[in-house]
């Protein structure tokens, strides 16, 4: 496991470029908040005193030097216009300031910076403030973890930005809303059960007066959903699951009886949003159990991607990207919004690289979602075919595992890509994928009786790697427009669970290999430029 016990910064690296290098504060008379909205209120720094409010314009359009919501923008592309630290001068950058947040498990959230004033959410339910410029501590948030909690996976992918609120999920599905200039609680609404296995990992989605959250606990037998609630107030505005009731729409793909109310499909990552159809696209996880031959059909909406009407919360369309899955491949990543071109047209385009190995090329609309194109991006030899059409692949038998059934596929169950995020640059037209190659699972799956609260998987699992193979990380470059990959950068000895980012001045930034190396390639052709070894490993976004 990679981990990050150590926040190294480096959007600051600018100023390191101009000899303007700030010596690390040790962060003494830094504001401190606890769980309780009445915590007592220190003096507020300068930095906060001038906080700039997050407007719903300042969403859509956001300047060049903040990073207001965990992929910047809307469309999810992972991209910093900033063009000042080049392929010629990327060599040149060092250290500014480093930060210890106190907690020793994998950061997995984006700094995300308005005005000056950095938020950095970790696990434990921790969010602190940094002045971003000298990395001073401004105040600390931490919500005590309930004895009893049941969180699978104890991490925070980010915080949401609203007016002067940060918005953040903590891990027993609890939202809450911090004041952004002194960390204190402003309301905080309870999202689900966590006693019947509900967590939250994933960063709040804020769209006009909503925020948008989806729960975790696919292995704990939920019914996922994605839920919206009033910036103001945290009062409930809608909830959508992600498995529908008899009589509802994709009912008809589920069993008679009630393994609905412990279909899965959970929601653990951010989804973006298309401003101009009003519709929030949404990844989601796996069945449950695992074994898709306990709950026979495809099983909508699991293993999707939604289209959600942020107004009412309706289902507008979807894409499944195998029916009733079998193999953990949970695709939570949403697709990033960014048009393309296909066979002389302009395709206004969604485009997921999935966890089951292949690249898909979709079309959204007002409502449905339609399938363009998909190609595998790893080893892939569960799919035989994908119907020209719909996109609806033909699955070999021998490779799908079931109950009292062994079956060997690749990618491995982690994925060919799991939930780290890609990123897209408009200059190149290219988006940077952390792929993982050669790696294959076994699957063995028995039957599984659920609990409330208890693991609900059915399955035992190896790993293995292809024989001859000569690597498992890798990061791909691919053209959108053409559809065919470009380059690749592949890690002999190490897998990649790095998020990218993409910029304006032709490099693109990652780490997630275990040599603890922080990156910079080359856009337009993967060359290594720069090279900088932090005290951990990293899985957190830059």
């Amino acid at each position: 496991m990679l981990r990050l016990s150590a926040l190294a910064v480096f959007v600051s690296v600018a100023a390191a470029l101009l000899a303007r290098a700030v010596a690390a504060s040790s962060g003494g008379g830094a504001q401190q908040a606890s769980g309780s909205p009445d915590s007592p209120a220190a003096s507020i720094a300068p930095v906060l005193r001038d906080y700039k409010a997050v407007t719903a314009d300042r969403l859509k359009h956001p300047a060049d030097d903040d990073w207001i919501m965990v992929r910047r923008t809307y469309q999810g592309w992972g991209y910093s216009p900033l063009e000042e630290i080049t392929p010629a001068n990327v060599a040149r950058l060092q250290p500014v300031w480093v930060l210890s947040t106190g907690v020793l498990n994998g950061h997995e959230a984006a700094p995300v910076v308005n005005n000056g004033v950095m938020f950095v959410a970790t696990p434990g339910n921790q969010v602190i403030a940094i002045e971003a410029a000298s990395g001073r501590l401004l105040w600390r948030y931490r919500r005590p973890v309930p004895e009893n909690a049941i969180v699978l996976h104890g991490t925070s992918r980010g915080v949401a930005l609203a007016d002067d609120k940060v918005l953040f999920a903590a891990g027993e599905a609890v939202l809450v809303a911090l004041d952004a200039r002194t960390g204190q609680e402003m309301w905080n609404t309870p999202v689900a059960d966590n006693r019947s296995g509900y967590y939250m990992s994933v960063a709040p989605l804020v769209v006009g007066r909503k925020v948008l959250v989806g729960a975790s606990g696919g292995e704990l037998g939920i019914r996922g959903f994605v839920a919206a609630y009033d910036v103001d107030s945290g009062k409930e505005a809608w909830r959508t699951y992600t498995v529908p009731a008899p009589g509802e729409a994709g009912s008809e793909t589920w069993p008679k009886g009630d393994q609905w109310k412990t279909g899965g499909g959970p929601v653990w990552v951010t989804g973006n949003y298309d401003p101009e159809t009003n519709l929030a696209f949404w990844g989601t996880g796996n069945g449950g159990p695992w074994m898709g031959d306990q709950r026979p059909g495809d099983n909508l909406y699991t293993s999707s991607t939604i289209a959600v009407d942020v107004s009412t919360g309706a289902i507008k369309g979807h894409f499944q990207y195998h029916p009733n899955d079998s193999w953990d491949w949970d695709e939570v990543s949403p697709p990033i919004i960014v048009d393309y071109q296909r066979s002389g047209r302009t395709v206004r385009g969604l485009i997921d690289v999935a966890r089951d190995g292949y690249l898909w090329f979709l079309e959204r609309t007002s409502g449905a979602i339609h399938f363009v194109e998909g190609m595998p991006y790893v080893k892939q030899n569960v799919f035989r075919s994908l119907d020209p059409r719909t996109g609806r692949p033909d699955i070999d038998p021998a490779r799908q595992p079931g109950t009292g059934k062994e079956a060997e596929f690749c990618p491995s169950h982690w994925g060919g890509k799991n939930w780290p995020p890609i990123a897209f640059s408009p200059r190149t037209r290219m988006i940077y994928i952390p792929a993982n190659e050669n790696l294959c699972s076994s699957v063995l799956g028995r039957a599984v009786t659920y609990t409330a609260g208890g693991v609900f998987i059915g399955a035992t699992n190896t790993f293995s790697i292809v024989p001859g193979a000569d690597h498992i990380g890798e990061v791909q470059a691919w053209n959108v427009d053409t559809g065919k990959r470009v380059w690749t950068h592949t890690f002999p000895a190490s897998a990649n669970w790095g998020p990218m980012l993409a910029t304006g001045g032709g490099r693109v930034f990652s780490g997630g290999t275990n040599d603890r190396l922080f990156r910079a390639f080359d856009a337009a052709n993967g060359a290594v430029l720069w090279e900088f070894a932090t005290n951990s490993g990293i899985i957190g976004q830059p």
